[in-house]
């Protein structure tokens, strides 16, 4: 009987509720208005809570994105997943870059939040790439390092190439960068391994990473990836990964269903970081949109490509729809 003597009225739990929810005044504004401590403030919303006088609704389409996210996240063993609504379709035939976008914003989001200054931040080329780095707020400087994970793309648009992502990213925080100037693709394993050698000092840098960021490109069902399209690959090259069974690649490394390296000489030509050393990085992070990349992005995370997702809702449930 004592304890329900001395209890609180179920008026004050409902004023303090409404003063701090709907008024949105601080615990010391509402403890000297209720003449109460601030600790029996905290005491009024655990009970308020607890005994259903507030509840909280997320709502559609956040609910359905966070519980895609855990339910991915459970899945593939992630320390993280994001995904993004989708967004209203603006009528100009713009829906997949307006995606894109938004992707990339919560990728640029979510790096800043967790860079520390002693990262060193390994990065890839693309489009998705080039979307981050301009959502990246210049007032969060950092020392980090910044090096790209594989050679150049004479073949894209420079503003995509991995080298001017990683000279933009270093300037918008304040960082150093180090970068492989060689193109990505080799005539020759000789050629590759003289590079290594040239290229010391980056690729010693490998070693030291401890986030990467990277996009995927798609070779299935369709191969809508810019290296198919792109003059990267000869048509000979292009048919030996077909055979090959390619999925899609990452950081110009082609990876099959399962997520394991297409066994052609290109692997052997390619200048980049090799995958076993990729999997040892502590925090790898992919940043993907579009639903018909699921098969793509599935191989990457069956093959242990990715730590942190994020992505789009329909890209997320095409994800856990493959193979069902």
């Amino acid at each position: 009987m004592k304890s329900e003597v001395y209890a609180p009225s179920d008026w004050v739990v409902c004023k303090a509720a409404e003063l701090f929810y709907v008024a949105g005044k601080s615990h010391r504004q509402i403890a000297a208005e209720l003449h109460v401590s601030e600790s029996t403030v905290s005491r009024l919303f655990k009970r308020a809570r607890d005994e259903h006088i507030v509840q909280f609704v997320i709502q559609e389409p956040y609910l359905g994105c966070l519980t895609l996210g855990t339910t991915l996240q459970k899945k593939y063993g992630l320390s993280d997943v994001v995904v993004v609504p989708q967004p209203e379709d603006d009528g100009h035939g713009n829906h997949g870059e307006l995606v894109k976008q938004m992707v990339a914003r919560e990728g640029s989001r979510y790096l800043q939040r967790i860079i520390k200054p002693t990262d060193v931040l390994g990065i890839a080329w693309g489009g998705t790439m080039y979307y981050l780095i301009n959502y990246l707020n210049p007032c969060q400087r950092s020392a980090n390092m910044f090096v790209t994970l594989h050679g150049s793309l004479s073949c894209c648009d420079y503003e995509l190439d991995v080298r001017n992502l990683v000279h933009r990213m270093s300037m918008a925080l304040g960082s150093s960068h180090a970068s492989i100037l060689p193109e990505g693709l080799q005539e020759s394993r000789a050629k590759v391994a003289a590079l290594k050698v040239e290229e010391k000092k980056t690729f010693s840098l490998f070693e030291r990473v401890t986030i990467s960021l990277s996009g995927i490109g798609s070779f299935y069902p369709e191969a809508t990836s810019p290296l198919s399209r792109l003059r990267y690959l000869k048509p000979e090259e292009f048919e030996l990964l077909r055979k090959q069974g390619v999925y899609c690649d990452l950081m110009l490394r082609f990876l099959n269903e399962k997520g394991e390296e297409c066994d052609t000489e290109i692997k052997h030509r390619t200048l980049a970081i090799d995958l076993e050393m990729y999997k040892r990085i502590p925090c790898k992070i992919i940043v993907v949109s579009g639903s018909y990349k699921a098969h793509a992005l599935k191989a990457a995370l069956q093959g242990g490509m990715c730590d942190v997702l994020i992505t789009d809702h329909e890209l997320a449930r095409a994800v856990l729809a493959v193979g069902q």
